[in-house]
């Protein structure tokens, strides 16, 4: 880690030229104290930092200096930065990581090329916090040690000890053996078996992990994508109904917020969404598209239909003319 540490921070006087030790402290998130280490590390080893008195010191590299690093051409680099521009940081609990590799693959490109890649991929911007359209689903966090103890063990193929909250139940401790990690639509989710029957665990429901020493009972190779889409139809198929609805796009994130999930979706012929969802039972979709108004139609099945036509009927007979 240290090592990560010690090029992280000769790539940011590089990149940006004089900083302070507590600027370096809050980018390589450690104290300043461990930064003034890290300075004399370098210094011992040969590495050209020198420090700048003053009110406007600092540390900084002799001009000219150069890391050893792969080079990347230009559209490489550009994708790396791109994927990394929108919210990779809040991805697994790879944030830390993720700023380091950045800053590499910057340092890495040409001299000629690095300030043109650099300023483009300022120009491109992934998954945004807020969008054109209202409600965006908020990102659900898992706590950093947490999220650090189920990587390493889904990374080395350990057993995992972790405590889950499942939907109605109180927290519980439970020992799995982990298979992998998927992210969806800002949800996270860890692959994993338990008493060797599959099991899928939301991230944000797990309050704490621990990497057990025991080796996980898992195959050597997985295709995870593979794994993902045959429990996810196994989950559709199990006690849900499937919805085909119009919706306008206004309101679209308000009905993508209560669906269990999107099967298909695409536009319509007057400027609608036609999508295709997944409802936990008929209750539950009558419930959603009645919070949604006119400005959401259910097209199938028909007991959806007729259950929503019959609730309309009911309340425009409660408050129909009383005179």
């Amino acid at each position: 880690m240290r090592a990560d540490r010690l090029v992280s921070l000769v790539l940011l006087l590089r990149q940006r030229g004089r900083m302070t030790a507590d600027a370096l402290a809050r980018e390589l998130e450690v104290s300043t104290r461990t930064v003034l280490r890290d300075i004399e590390a370098l210094s011992a080893a040969g590495v050209p930092v020198y420090a700048e008195r003053g009110r406007h010191g600092g540390f900084a590299l002799l001009p000219g200096f150069r890391t050893e690093l792969t080079g990347l051409n230009h559209d490489e680099a550009l994708a790396l930065l791109t994927a990394g521009s929108g919210r990779g940081e809040q991805v697994f609990g790879l944030g830390s990581a993720l700023a380091s590799a950045m800053r590499k693959v910057v340092d890495a490109l040409p001299e000629s090329h690095r300030a043109t890649a650099s300023d483009a991929a300022r120009r491109i911007l992934v998954e945004p916090e807020t969008d054109l359209l209202p409600r965006r689903p908020v990102t659900e966090g898992v706590s950093g040690t947490t999220m650090t103890e189920i990587r390493r063990a889904v990374l080395t193929g350990h057993k995992l000890r972790i405590h889950y909250a499942a939907t109605d139940q109180a927290p519980r401790w439970r020992t799995v053996d982990p298979i992998g990690l998927v992210t969806v639509r800002d949800r996270g989710y860890l692959l994993a078996t338990r008493s060797g029957a599959d099991r899928t665990y939301r991230l944000s429901r797990i309050s704490a992990a621990e990497e057990l020493p025991e080796p996980a009972q898992r195959p050597n190779a997985v295709d995870l994508n593979r794994v993902w889409r045959e429990r996810c139809a196994r989950f559709l198929s199990s006690d849900h109904i499937t919805v085909l609805t119009r919706v306008t796009p206004e309101r679209r994130e308000d009905l993508l917020s209560t669906v269990v999930a999107v099967r298909a979706a695409e536009p319509d012929a007057d400027g609608w969404l036609r999508l295709e969802v997944t409802f936990q039972d008929l209750r539950h979709a009558e419930w959603a598209l009645w919070q949604l108004g006119t400005d959401a139609e259910a097209l199938a099945p028909e007991s959806l239909r007729t259950s929503l036509r019959d609730r309309a009927a009911a309340m425009a007979t409660r408050y129909g003319d009383s005179s």
